[in-house]
């Protein structure tokens, strides 16, 4: 009898998406940090939205209030990372190469990355999108946009340049 997770001749949905979820779970458990910062992942097909649900500890002035720069650094920079790799095994969650309990590769590293701060974050929910620029197979470029209540007005953005680990790593 084949594990349940694994891909069959008429996979259904259920059994996609539970691949999709798991994979997606193991990155974002892979970095204690997010979990402390409270980042969730929206998922829909291959496009991941993070959300950073709003929590006092995100205060840095608290006269303002306004998001502190070391979170919504933090938070842009987690969307990047995860943003990455959910591209880097993308084909593989889909393909059936990447079965449940299998260990998944190292993150990328950050070479260095960039923040923009376009205006104050307040104090409210957060949403950020990685959009990978490059990716090949030592180097990755990424841009990652972040804003409140309304997507066309972005509270920072950031850009990212990542050591890609290897096969087998």
């Amino acid at each position: 009898m084949s594990h349940p997770l694994e891909p069959g001749p008429h996979e259904s949905v259920q059994v996609i998406k539970q691949r999709r979820d798991a994979a997606l779970t193991s990155l974002v458990n892979g970095v204690p940090y997010i979990s402390f910062l409270g980042v969730k992942f929206d998922r829909r097909g291959d496009e991941l939205t993070a959300v950073l649900p709003f929590d006092d500890k995100h205060i840095g002035n608290q006269m303002l209030p306004a998001l502190h720069g070391g979170a919504t650094a933090a938070f842009l920079e987690i969307s990047a990372v995860i943003g990455l790799s959910w591209k880097m095994l993308w084909n593989d969650i889909e393909s059936g190469e990447m079965a449940a309990g299998i260990a998944l590769p190292r993150l990328p590293k950050t070479i260095d990355f960039t923040i923009d701060y376009l205006r104050t974050g307040l104090p409210r929910d957060a949403y950020a999108r990685a959009r990978v620029n490059r990716s090949g197979r030592r180097y990755a470029s990424v841009h990652v946009e972040a804003w409140q209540d309304n997507r066309q007005r972005l509270f920072a953005q950031a850009t990212g340049h990542f050591l890609m680990p290897q096969r087998g790593e």
